[in-house]
C-alpha cells in the first residue's frame, strides 16, 4: 500500500461560541456549529478540514453536514490522496447539495497530502505570496451598533470595514454607513447586502450614499443569488464596483456572470464550492479581468487559514474578507494564519495549512 492511500476518515461536531451574533440580511448565527474533518493516510499523516454550514446562506446545518459526510466515507477510504482531482469529482457528485461538506473533505485531503510531502499549502496553490490585508465586518444592526463596531474595528488596527446591509430599508442602511463614515472618515467602506435588496432598493441605497458623499469602495451581492439580470442591471448603473457572492457558487456561475456582464468581481468562498472548484473559478475570473475577493462563512482559524493559503498562493486577490476567526470566542486550534491589525500572515514553511489541535 502506498503511504498516501487514505485509510481512515473521521467527522465530529465543532461548537464555536461567538463574541456577538454574526447577523446578515438573511439571518444570524449565534454560534458557529461547524464540523471537523480528519483524513488519515497510510503513513499516519493526518490532514484537518473544517466544514462551516451557514443555514441562512446555503440551507445547510451541522446535522445535515454530518449526514452528508457519512454518505461519502466509502468514496474516500482506499483512494490515493495524490489523485485529488478524481476524488474531488467524486465528491462533487456525492455532495452536490452539501458544498461545505465537500470543502471540509477537500481541505483535509489537500492538507494531508501537502503535510506528507512537507509542502505548505500556499506553495501547492502557486507560491505567489504568504500574506493578505483583510477587512473586518460590521454585522447587521442599528446605527449605534454600527458606530460601536466601527470604533472597535479601528481599535484593532483595521481600516477597511465591510458593512452588512439589506436587513433594513435602503435609507436606514445608508444612515448606518453615513454614521460610520462620520466616525471613521478615512476608513475604506464596503457594503454587503447578501441578496437582501431588489434592484430598485439597491440603486436607492447607492443614491443615498452618493447624496451624503459617503465613498463606497465595493458593493457586494446587492440582489438575490438567482437574479442575474438584476445583478447585471445594478452593475451597469452603479458607479461603485459590484461583487457577486451568492451568485458565484461554481465555475458555471462565473461563466454566466462573465457572459452577462453581471459584475465587476467575484467573492470566492471555498464553503460554497470546495477547494478544487475554487481554483477553476479563480482561473476564469482572472481570464475575464474580474476583481477577486476571498471570503468565507463563519469559520475558525482552520478553514480561514486554508482559504488564506489558497488566495495568497494563487495571488491576484484585491480583497480579503477573512475575519470570522476574530468573532470566535475561543479556538480549539493552534498555528495557521496570524492576525496583526489588518495583516494576515502565513508561516512560509509550515506544511499543509499549519493548523493543529491544541
Amino acid at each position: 500500500m502506498r503511504p498516501t492511500f487514505i485509510t481512515h476518515v473521521a467527522f465530529e461536531a465543532l461548537h464555536l461560541p461567538l463574541t456577538e451574533p454574526f447577523a446578515i440580511a438573511t439571518g444570524a448565527q449565534l454560534a458557529a456549529e461547524n464540523v471537523l474533518v480528519r483524513v488519515t493516510l497510510a503513513d499516519g499523516t493526518v490532514g484537518l478540514g473544517e466544514a462551516a454550514p451557514f443555514t441562512a446562506v446555503s440551507g445547510e446545518t451541522q446535522a445535515s453536514t454530518l449526514a452528508a459526510l457519512e454518505s461519502v466515507r466509502g468514496v474516500l477510504v482506499g483512494r490515493d490522496a495524490r489523485a485529488w482531482r478524481p476524488a474531488s469529482e467524486a465528491l462533487a457528485d456525492g455532495l452536490a447539495l452539501a458544498p461545505s461538506a465537500r470543502c471540509g473533505v477537500e481541505m483535509a485531503l489537500l492538507d494531508a497530502l501537502t503535510r506528507h510531502h512537507r509542502v505548505p499549502l500556499h506553495v501547492f496553490f502557486g507560491g505567489a505570496g504568504t500574506a493578505l490585508d483583510i477587512d473586518m465586518t460590521v454585522t447587521a444592526g442599528d446605527v449605534a451598533h454600527a458606530v460601536a463596531s466601527a470604533r472597535a474595528i479601528l481599535g484593532r488596527g483595521i481600516d477597511t470595514l465591510k458593512v452588512k446591509v439589506g436587513a433594513l430599508e435602503p435609507d436606514a442602511d445608508a444612515a448606518r454607513l453615513v454614521a460610520i463614515h462620520q466616525e471613521a472618515p478615512k476608513a475604506r467602506l464596503f457594503a454587503d447586502a447578501n441578496g437582501g435588496y431588489d434592484v430598485a432598493e439597491a440603486l436607492a441605497f447607492l443614491k443615498e450614499l452618493e447624496r451624503a458623499e459617503v465613498p463606497l469602495a465595493l458593493f457586494e451581492q446587492p440582489v438575490p443569488a438567482s437574479d442575474f439580470a438584476g445583478l447585471a442591471e445594478v452593475t451597469r448603473r452603479s458607479k461603485v464596483s459590484v461583487c457577486a457572492d451568492e451568485s458565484a457558487r461554481s465555475a458555471k456561475d462565473v461563466l454566466r456572470l462573465i457572459r452577462e456582464g453581471a459584475c465587476h468581481g467575484i467573492n470566492i468562498k471555498t464553503m460554497k464550492c470546495g477547494m478544487v472548484e475554487a481554483m477553476t473559478m479563480w482561473s476564469l475570473a482572472r481570464a475575464a479581468g474580474l476583481e477577486l475577493m476571498v471570503g468565507g462563512m463563519v469559520e475558525s482559524v482552520l478553514a480561514m487559514s486554508a482559504s488564506a493559503h489558497l488566495a495568497a498562493g494563487l495571488g491576484g486577490f484585491t480583497y480579503a474578507d477573512l475575519d470570522t476567526p476574530l468573532f470566535i470566542a475561543s479556538h480549539p486550534f493552534q498555528g495557521g494564519g496570524q492576525y496583526a491589525g489588518a495583516r494576515l500572515t502565513l508561516d512560509p514553511d509550515a506544511p499543509g495549512h499549519g493548523v493543529t489541535p491544541r
